[in-house]
């Protein structure tokens, strides 16, 4: 038995909404947030094994980082994220003086996040000349 408030016939269904950019795009940068988080996470047992040894700074940097990208991932519906997201790539970076393998991580990511800041670049454009819905 079907509704009368319910159409049968699927065209008579209204349009839904378009889908809104900005909470895709911060999903994605909050996917990607984790991932490089896991990614510096499984540097440890190579810094440990293959690279100089684990020293309590080294540790402590890799842990730091990964707590700090969580964190950051949590964070990401802020309009400031994506700063956020690419100043923290600079600390990534830094882990050239860990171990090269955890700076090659950082050159990858920050890769990664130039990528990201471009398609957000594009996605406002094509918002400001009218080729995607407004806010």
């Amino acid at each position: 038995m079907s509704h009368p408030e319910s159409p049968e016939n699927p065209e008579e269904r209204a349009p839904a909404p378009p889908a809104d950019p900005w909470k895709s795009f911060s999903a994605v940068m909050a996917a990607t947030l984790i991932l490089e988080a896991i990614v510096v996470l499984l540097a440890i047992p190579v810094v440990g094994a293959v690279g100089g040894g684990l020293t309590s700074v080294s540790l402590g940097y890799l842990i730091g980082l990964a707590a700090l990208l969580i964190l950051l991932a949590g964070l990401q519906r802020r309009s400031w994220a994506i700063w956020a997201n690419l100043s923290v790539q600079v600390l990534l970076l830094a882990g050239f003086a860990v171990y090269p393998g955890v700076g090659f991580i950082g050159v990858l990511f920050t890769g990664l996040w130039a990528l990201i800041a471009y398609f957000r670049a594009e996605v406002r454009r094509r918002r400001q000349y009218g080729q995607l819905p407004p806010d």
